[in-house]
């Protein structure tokens, strides 16, 4: 490996000590329903976000939760020796994307049938330190 490529890596595993992700798969919510939660906790603090996923009334709230204490516990094994108060953990970027689709068929009048979509989706949950202090 040349020496360009080699200090180009180091700094990219330099950058990723510094944050943490978590992922839910096949939540069986759909998609629109999540993303009104994860916009609410888009770029706020940690300790923040738990609060308003605590407090909300959504169902896909109590998921998000979960998610946001595993993203904030693997970040936590990345880093050992740091602490969460002092790096100022927030949510850096939160992803919502489509999942499988269950397909079903009802019966409708006149001997049609309408089709059911049952959605699901994938959460991407990515957790950072602020280490500039901005105030």
């Amino acid at each position: 490996m040349g020496s360009r490529k080699k200090h180009m890596a180091d700094a990219i595993k330099e950058a990723k000590k510094h944050v943490a992700f978590a992922k839910l798969n096949n939540c069986p919510t759909s998609p629109r329903k999540m993303r009104l939660v994860a916009d609410l906790v888009r770029g706020e603090k940690v300790e923040k976000a738990l609060n308003i996923l605590k407090f909300s009334s959504k169902e896909a709230s109590n998921r998000l939760e979960t998610l946001l204490v595993s993203a904030i516990a693997n970040w936590q094994a990345k880093n050992e020796d740091a602490s969460i108060e002092e790096a100022e953990l927030f949510v850096k970027e939160i992803r919502v994307d489509s999942g499988s689709m269950l397909k079903r068929l009802r019966p409708a009048p006149q001997g049609r049938a309408h089709r059911i979509r049952k959605r699901s989706n994938h959460v991407t949950i990515v957790v950072g330190a602020n280490n500039n202090t901005q105030s």
